[in-house]
């Protein structure tokens, strides 16, 4: 049976050449393309693909939403992000959505097909920049339970909802809380932990979550 795929992409040149890749191989089959996350909420779960292909900087919806909304609708579909960008933030926050895999769009078409086999196959393909890149912020990653323990407890309960991915409004919905509330409390966790994004606050937050759980 060949491995049905999803595409995401609202480059129409781009997505049309995904398609025509995938349904030339005898192992590939696209069963829905899609040119925003809006669309693809709408089609891809009637689908059931195996595995989805989204871009992340698509018109409205991003990618990353996508992903997280897909993956709770299907989720034993498998997502790769194929895209443009290496930035650090916008890696974890796809593998937080639920990626299992993240691939730049310069790559050789031999590696795009290697990689939908192998995340079917229950792997994590990447480009090889975006793991040395991944390797490389773990390996910088500062030691952070005195900083951590300074967090309050409702600052350790919206930072441990956005660590498991939890988008804001979700933050606020399960804590019930307003948005500016959620806003404000994500300020002060930047200023204790001298970091200045979501990804690097979650990071220090789980290398410290074990010591803080036990304390009194």
């Amino acid at each position: 049976m060949p491995i049905t795929i999803a595409i995401v992409e609202d480059n129409r040149g781009t997505r049309e050449s995904l398609m025509e890749l995938c349904n030339e191989l005898p192992g590939l089959r696209c069963v829905t393309a899609c040119g925003t996350g809006e669309e693809a909420l709408k089609k891809i779960p009637a689908e059931k693909p195996d595995v989805a292909l989204i871009d992340i900087n698509l018109p409205g919806m991003s990618g990353i939403e996508c992903t997280a909304r897909l993956k709770a609708q299907l989720p034993g579909m498998q997502i790769l992000m194929l895209t443009t960008y290496s930035e650090t933030d916008l890696i974890f926050d796809s593998l937080r959505a639920g990626a299992s895999g993240y691939l730049l769009k310069n790559r050789p078409t031999a590696e795009l097909i290697q990689a939908i086999e192998q995340v079917q196959a229950g792997g994590a393909p990447m480009t090889m920049q975006i793991a040395r890149k991944l390797v490389d912020h773990f390996h910088h990653v500062p030691t952070a339970a005195p900083d951590a323990a300074k967090l309050t407890k409702r600052e350790q309960e919206i930072l441990g909802l956005l660590s498991n991915g939890a988008l804001y409004k979700e933050i606020s919905d399960a804590l019930g809380i307003s948005i500016t509330t959620v806003r404000t409390h994500l300020k002060h966790i930047y200023e204790k932990l001298h970091v200045h994004s979501r990804t690097e606050a979650a990071v220090k937050f789980l290398g410290a979550r074990k010591p803080l759980d036990n304390t009194p």
